[in-house]
């Protein structure tokens, strides 16, 4: 069974969210610095990542993401 990766962007709000499963399952949140907040499912399990404030204008987001997500993955 695959899996669809959702991203949002909250332009008003200046996020964006990247889930990797249903958000539906989502368990628990937690900062884990520098305005990101990671999503877990009830075993633990990171299934989405929001980075708060407009990261757009950075070179490119899934740097980004694979920079933050490998150090708390």
């Amino acid at each position: 069974m695959s899996k669809k990766l959702r991203i949002y962007y909250d332009e008003k709000g200046e996020t964006v969210s990247v889930w990797f499963d249903d958000p539906k399952k989502e368990a628990i949140s937690e900062e884990i610095g520098d305005g990101t907040i990671v999503s877990k499912d009830k075993e633990g399990k990171i299934i989405g990542v929001e980075k708060l404030k407009d990261i757009t204008k950075r070179s490119s987001l899934e740097d980004y993401f694979v920079k933050e997500l490998g150090e708390h993955a």
